[in-house]
């Protein structure tokens, strides 16, 4: 008897919980998942910005390289990466020292875009120096896939919202607005149904107004499987609109594809401390843009300190300079003493 009253407790509260609130929460939930999904949308295109901008560099790179050049794959590729980091965010921040966030554009900020870019950099670079350069070709795809799927800054919305459960409930998101609508519209039904027993069939007045009631509820809960319908309609096309699944398989097949060539045309993949004179060799905007990456996640430089090639080059200037200077006055010493004479 006491699980009976239980039961009969529960949907009276679910009945009415669908006549009064189920319109109501289906549409909030709506407006979330609208909301959630271009979030999502945004978050994974800042991948495929970043990896757009990493294949024009790997093109110029191309067109410009030396063919008989020996190339290590893993210096190209981690200067070529870094390189596009520093351009696309350090000489942007330059440009617009004028404006008042100059350090990072709202969408930068908000996404953690240069946070995560930055781990993509370093992350994929961590991956390729342990390669083995022999006959057998790299799995570039694992590589590719890994370096996004484990970062961090991209793989939740804000850092708070998780980007694969998230989108997980947003591709089932149209099947539970079909399944609530018609929830709706049975607890209506369920709920005029009793009205029908208080009807007496002598008095005819009395039972159409009974039936003009029960009519009116049942066609009010008919309107819930409506609304299921449209926002399910309309969920499944902003899915299918802003998918970013499609985005991320584009993202991981243009890196994959960029690394592939770059181990084509390398003849090797060794590391700095293997190839002499490498800190002579190196551009300073190449330390430069290597420090900045290490800066932006708080980790230490790659490969070699910052202060020694930038102080080794600025010594080797200013001594040059320095050596100009003084031959310049020692011949204007030497002039003015033969016209004196």
């Amino acid at each position: 008897m006491t699980t009976e009253l239980l039961m009969h407790k529960l949907i009276d509260s679910a009945v009415v919980f669908a006549a009064d609130m189920l319109m109501p929460t289906m549409v909030f939930i709506f407006a979330v998942a609208v909301v959630l999904r271009v979030l999502i949308y945004v978050t994974v295109k800042r991948e495929e910005w970043f990896t757009k901008e990493f294949s024009k560099r790997v093109k110029k790179y191309l067109e410009k390289r030396d063919e008989t050049a020996s190339v290590s794959f893993y210096i190209v590729c981690k200067r070529l990466l870094e390189i596009t980091y520093y351009e696309i965010f350090e000489i942007r921040s330059i440009l617009k020292r004028r404006n008042p966030d100059a350090i990072m554009t709202l969408t930068d900020r908000f996404f953690l875009v240069q946070q995560g870019v930055a781990r993509i950099v370093t992350d994929a670079c961590s991956q390729l120096k342990f390669l083995k350069f022999n006959e057998d070709r790299p799995k570039f795809v694992d590589i590719s896939n890994n370096t996004f799927r484990n970062n961090k800054c991209f793989n939740s919305v804000f850092g708070l919202i998780p980007i694969s459960a998230a989108n997980d409930f947003l591709n089932i998101l149209p099947g539970l607005f079909i399944v609530g609508g018609i929830f709706g519209t049975f607890l209506g039904i369920m709920k005029a149904l009793p009205e029908l027993g208080g009807m007496n069939l002598a008095d005819i007045e009395s039972t159409k107004l009974v039936m003009d009631g029960f009519l009116l509820k049942v066609a009010f809960s008919m309107s819930t499987s409506s609304l299921g319908i449209i926002l399910s309609v309309i969920v499944t096309l902003l899915n299918t609109g802003f998918s970013c699944e499609k985005v991320y398989v584009n993202t991981v097949d243009r890196f994959q594809s960029d690394l592939d060539t770059l181990w084509n045309l390398s003849s090797s993949n060794k590391l700095p401390s293997q190839i002499d004179n490498f800190e002579a060799e190196r551009d300073p905007i190449e330390v430069l843009a290597e420090d900045i990456i290490a800066r932006e996640i708080k980790v230490e430089v790659g490969f070699i300190t910052l202060v020694k090639p930038i102080g080794k080059w600025w010594n080797d200037r200013h001594s040059k300079k320095s050596s100009e200077y003084q031959a310049k006055q020692t011949e204007q010493e030497s002039s003015e003493s033969k016209k004196a004479a």
